[in-house]
């Protein structure tokens, strides 16, 4: 799968967020598109078009984010929130994503995002 990765700018998603995910069987296993590394002139919106699925670090509250999720839900792409346990996200993402994911570090965020992407793609094989 095809999965654009959003986030908070105010948020370290350097260190806890890109490096967990490069290090992880889900990066070995999809192609991960990480906006503030892999971005070379291209417009957001046409990449979030062509993605399979968005996973969302909403920890932080973000406008930029909240565009990126809508262009998502306007594209029909499904929506992982996930989200650190102490933290209270926007309540509008419950009309955006079904999927949301409380972790408390970043090994549970990693094993978390890996059973639902593993969910999404059963059923997205099953109704191919």
């Amino acid at each position: 799968m095809k999965i654009f990765v959003s986030h908070s700018s105010s948020y370290d998603y350097v260190n806890k967020l890109y490096k967990p995910l490069q290090k992880s069987q889900i990066n070995k296993d999809h192609k991960i598109f990480l906006l503030h590394e892999d971005r070379k002139d291209v417009l957001t919106k046409d990449i979030i078009k062509k993605s399979d699925v968005i996973v969302a670090e909403v920890s932080f509250p973000s406008t930029g984010q909240g565009i990126e999720l809508g262009w998502a839900n306007l594209y029909n792409i499904p929506i992982i929130c996930c989200y650190q346990y102490a933290s209270k996200p926007s309540g509008s993402l419950k009309y955006l994503a079904k999927d949301f994911i409380i972790y408390k570090n970043k090994d549970q965020m990693i094993e978390k995002l890996a059973i639902a992407l593993e969910k999404l793609n059963n059923f997205s094989d099953r109704s191919s």
